[in-house]
């Protein structure tokens, strides 16, 4: 069945809300069903913010830690949402196209902002293979059966990305955290596919050598 006609499939199916229960649907049929009307479904548009408001604060704690409007910035998010999902064509891509949107609305309010932080230095940066890193980082609220130890290297993992520079924290967020494609970063923060891989092996250069630090410290 192909994605249109599965869509098509599920607006049919969903075409009598009384016998939907947003709850019970799965992440792609919930968008779907909330693209089914000029305005998206008040309780399923509450249900699709549910699903993914801790993947939002998540991605804005990344990008802008020490900025104290993030709940400001993702209540606009939602906004844009709310009034363009019925744009997306493509609901499977949800996750993406939300980040997207959340990475624009931070960039316009850095421009407004016009801030100038001390940048780190990072120059001389050695030539590396552009190897895979995987950073699986727990959620704000670590459970308190985590290992210590554990927490503490993703408390400096923390401190390590919200201290470099806005453009090596954005690229190295948006590939190693939401694990976007390098083709879909330089798209979306408008500079060429060399710089977007340029800028993120020397974010990693300068991570692990802050996480090397800590780790010959143990």
């Amino acid at each position: 069945m192909s994605l249109s006609l599965s869509a098509s499939w599920s607006k049919a199916k969903m075409s009598n809300q009384s016998l939907v229960s947003p709850e019970k649907l799965s992440n792609y049929e919930l968008i779907v069903f909330c693209q089914a009307d000029a305005q998206p479904d008040k309780a399923a548009f509450a249900e699709l913010l549910r699903r993914y408001q801790s993947h939002l604060n998540r991605l804005f704690y990344h990008l802008a830690p020490d900025w104290q409007e993030r709940a400001d910035l993702a209540q606009e998010v939602w906004i844009r949402v709310y009034r363009n999902l019925y744009r997306l064509q493509e609901p499977a891509k949800f996750r993406g196209w939300l980040s997207r949107i959340a990475t624009n609305l931070f960039y316009d309010e850095l421009r407004k902002r016009k801030r100038v932080n001390p940048p780190l230095s990072l120059d001389a940066p050695r030539y590396i293979d552009d190897g895979e890193m995987s950073w699986e980082l727990p959620d704000d609220a670590p459970s308190p059966s985590d290992d210590l130890a554990t927490q503490e290297f993703y408390e400096h993992l923390r401190t390590a990305i919200s201290q470099l520079p806005e453009t090596f924290r954005t690229t190295i967020v948006l590939r190693e955290i939401e694990g976007l494609p390098y083709e879909e970063i330089a798209e979306m923060t408008g500079v060429s596919l060399g710089t977007v891989k340029s800028r993120i092996a020397r974010a990693r250069l300068k991570l692990q050598s802050v996480l090397q630090k800590y780790l010959d410290e143990e």
